[in-house]
């Protein structure tokens, strides 16, 4: 029996956040999305309430100090427009702060849809470190969600996922990572049944156990 998959935040809210980042993308400065619309990008499973992006450069950011009513925000190392109820959280090479430098992050760019993306490994590596400041909120249900479709449906290289982890000194992610697959009970969120799901979960656990 096939599962129906509902969606997670409000279609309302998500379309008039969707018409913002491709309207983002059509301004003239550079910037990699991540977050939920990343991973919106790459699997076509849930589409994000909120923008994450990662500007390419300082320059980019005096274009939106010019053009938007851009905020900054001092004790989470990122910058934020907001426009209606769709929050921008803005964040900047060589200020804010990831498991991996955002000047790394922009090596591993992809265009979707014309919109720059940062790659599976990347986003799931960001995932998870936004998974573990909010686990126990709605927002860190959605994080395991995104994981969870990442890791199916984005075709991550698991042998760079744990290149990357070693590089930034987040081995332990994998641990975690085994645990939120092992432990993962949202099935309907990925329309997926308890055998497909069970099929599923054998196969990534052996692929990040080699």
């Amino acid at each position: 029996m096939e599962t129906t998959k509902p969606e997670f935040w409000n279609s309302l809210l998500t379309e008039q956040s969707w018409d913002l980042l491709k309207e983002l993308s059509t301004k003239p400065f550079q910037f990699a999305v991540i977050g939920g619309w990343a991973t919106y990008l790459w699997t076509r499973q849930h589409k994000s309430k909120d923008i994450d992006i990662l500007l390419f450069g300082f320059k980019d950011l005096e274009y939106l100090r010019q053009n938007f009513n851009l905020v900054k925000n001092d004790s989470l190392k990122k910058y934020e427009i907001k426009n209606g109820e769709v929050d921008v959280d803005i964040y900047v090479p060589h200020y804010s702060v990831f498991p991996i430098p955002p000047e790394e992050m922009l090596k591993y760019i992809t265009r979707i849809e014309n919109i720059k993306v940062v790659s599976p490994e990347i986003l799931l590596i960001t995932k998870q470190e936004a998974e573990k400041d909010r686990e126990h909120s709605v927002k860190g249900t959605k994080d395991r969600i995104d994981i969870l479709s990442i890791l199916i449906f984005a075709g991550v290289n698991f042998s760079l996922y744990r290149e990357l982890l070693r590089k930034c000194g987040k081995e332990e992610f994998l641990g975690r990572l085994r645990k939120i697959i092992s432990s993962f009970s949202e099935l309907k969120y990925l329309g997926l049944n308890p055998r497909e799901y069970k099929l599923k979960k054998k196969e990534l656990l052996k692929k990040l156990g080699e």
